[in-house]
C-alpha cells in the first residue's frame, strides 16, 4: 500500500492557541524542557507514587522499545512531546500502583471473574455504542476511564461518584477535544464513561494503546512478533480483581476492537467469557478508522500518515488475513464457538432494542423490563450524530471493488452486508 492511498484524510486546521504554543516552544531546547528518557521516567513515577516495586519485569522490554521509538519515530511536536512525556508516567505510576495494592492486601487476589462479557470487532463496527448500551445493565459493571487510569487506589463503593480522580481523568480526556476539535465528532471522551480494555492493558507497555496514539512502527513491529500477550490479559485480570474488591460488580463488561486479534489468549485467561463479536463492511470500517487514527497522531505530530510502515493496520490483504484466522478459530475449536455471539452494525444502529434483545436470549442472559427501559432512555439522549458527524470517505468505486473481494468471505460467513 502507498502512502498516498491514506491520502484521503486530510489533517484538519490546529487550534490558533495549539499553533502558537508550537510556534513559541520551536525555539527552546524541547528535548531537554520535556525529556523522554526511559531510566530518568522510571525514577520519576517512583517518586510520584512513593513506590519501588514494578512487580514482574515482563513491561521493561516492550517499555525500552516504545520509548526509543517515542524518540526516533513519532515526530512529536512540542505539545505532542508533554502529552507522551503524560501518558508515559500515567502509564509506569499506573503499574506501581496495583503492585502496591496487592502488596498491601494480597487478599485481592482471592476475588473471582465471574463470566464477563467482552465485546469486539473492527474498529467503526458499533463496539462503543454497544457497550454504552449494555453498560446500562445493572448486572454490569464496566471499568470507566477514570479508574483505568488512576487505578490506585482501590475503588471504593461509597465514593465511587465523588472520587477527586474523576476531575482530575476528566481535564486530560477532554484535552484531546481541545487540540484537536474535530476529534469530538468520532468519539465521546468523558472520565465516567466506560472504555476499552487497551487503556488499562497499556500500563503493561504490550498494548495496541501505543501504536493507536503514536507512530510508532518499531514498536508496533515487536508487538505483531515479539510480544507475549498472556502478559497483559493476565495483568488485565489482576486489575479487574482490584476495581471489584471495594466496588462489588456482578458481571464484568469489556470492550476492545483489538480483542479479534488474540481471541486464544482472552478466553485462556478468561475461560468462561461470553465473545459479543460486531459485524460491519469491512470498507466502511476501514476508512473510518483511517480518519480516526489521522485524528489523533494529528493531536501530538506534524508527521504525515506513513501508510507503509502501519501496513497491518490498513492494508486490505492484513486486515482480511486477521479476519480469516477468526474464522479457523472458531472451526477448530480453537475458541469456543458456543460462547461466540455475533450482531450486525446495521442492526444495532436502525433497531438497537430488538438487536441487543437477541443477543440476551442467545447468551442466556436475563433481560428485565427495567433494563430494556434504561436503554430506552439513554439512546433517547444519544441519538446518532449527538456530537456531530465524522465524515470520511471509502475511496473510489474501482477502489472500493478492488478491496471488497479480500472481504468476501467474511461477510459470508458472518452474514455481513455491503454499505452504500
Amino acid at each position: 500500500m502507498t502512502t498516498s492511498k491514506a491520502s484521503v484524510w486530510t489533517p484538519p486546521p490546529r487550534p490558533e492557541w495549539l499553533q502558537r504554543f508550537n510556534d513559541e516552544a520551536r525555539g527552546m531546547d524541547i528535548n531537554s524542557l520535556v525529556p523522554l528518557d526511559p531510566t530518568e521516567m522510571i525514577e520519576t513515577a517512583k517518586r510520584n507514587t512513593g513506590f519501588d516495586d514494578f512487580g514482574a519485569d515482563d513491561w521493561r522490554e516492550p517499555y525500552a522499545v516504545f520509548v526509543k521509538a517515542l524518540n526516533e519515530e513519532a515526530g512529536l511536536h512540542p505539545f505532542g512531546r508533554l502529552l507522551a512525556r503524560q501518558d508515559v508516567l500515567i502509564w509506569l505510576e499506573a503499574l506501581l500502583g496495583v503492585q502496591a495494592a496487592f502488596n498491601q492486601h494480597p487478599e485481592i487476589d482471592d476475588e473471582i471473574i465471574d463470566a464477563p462479557v467482552i465485546i469486539a470487532g473492527l474498529p467503526r463496527s458499533g463496539t462503543s455504542i454497544l457497550f454504552e448500551i449494555l453498560s446500562q445493565d445493572a448486572q454490569f459493571g464496566s471499568p470507566r476511564q477514570w479508574e483505568m487510569m488512576f487505578p490506585y487506589p482501590p475503588p471504593e463503593r461509597a465514593t465511587y461518584e465523588t472520587d477527586p480522580r474523576i476531575e482530575k481523568c476528566q481535564h486530560l480526556v477532554t484535552q484531546w477535544n481541545r487540540v484537536t476539535p474535530t476529534y469530538a465528532t468520532m468519539h465521546e471522551m468523558d472520565a465516567r464513561l466506560p472504555n476499552e480494555c487497551i487503556l488499562a492493558q497499556a500500563c503493561t507497555f504490550v498494548s495496541e494503546m501505543q501504536p493507536g496514539l503514536y507512530q510508532v512502527p518499531s514498536y508496533l513491529n515487536w508487538v505483531i512478533n515479539n510480544a507475549n500477550w498472556e502478559y497483559p490479559y493476565r495483568f488485565y485480570k489482576r486489575m479487574l480483581k482490584l476495581w471489584q474488591w471495594k466496588n462489588p460488580r456482578k458481571h464484568w463488561l469489556l470492550k476492545a476492537p483489538s480483542h479479534l486479534n488474540y481471541l486464544p489468549v482472552l478466553f485462556k485467561v478468561f475461560p468462561d467469557a461470553r465473545l459479543v463479536m460486531t459485524h460491519r463492511d469491512p470498507i466502511k470500517a476501514q476508512a473510518s478508522v483511517i480518519s480516526l487514527m489521522g485524528t489523533i497522531y494529528w493531536q501530538r505530530s506534524d508527521k504525515p500518515i506513513e501508510a507503509e510502515a502501519f501496513e497491518s493496520l490498513f492494508e486490505p490483504a492484513a486486515t482480511s488475513a486477521k479476519l480469516g484466522r477468526i474464522m479457523d478459530w472458531i472451526e477448530t475449536g480453537t475458541i469456543p464457538r458456543e460462547r461466540v455471539f455475533s450482531l450486525q452494525y446495521q442492526d444495532l444502529i436502525k433497531q438497537p432494542i430488538a438487536t441487543v434483545g437477541e443477543f440476551y436470549r442467545q447468551a442466556g442472559l436475563e433481560y428485565s423490563a427495567e433494563t430494556e427501559r434504561h436503554i430506552k432512555n439513554y439512546l433517547a439522549q444519544k441519538p446518532q450524530g449527538k456530537f456531530g458527524k465524522h465524515n470520511y470517505s471509502a475511496g473510489e468505486l474501482e477502489e472500493i471493488q478492488r478491496k471488497r473481494e479480500f472481504f468476501r468471505h467474511y461477510q459470508q460467513y458472518f452474514g455481513v452486508a455491503d454499505e452504500n
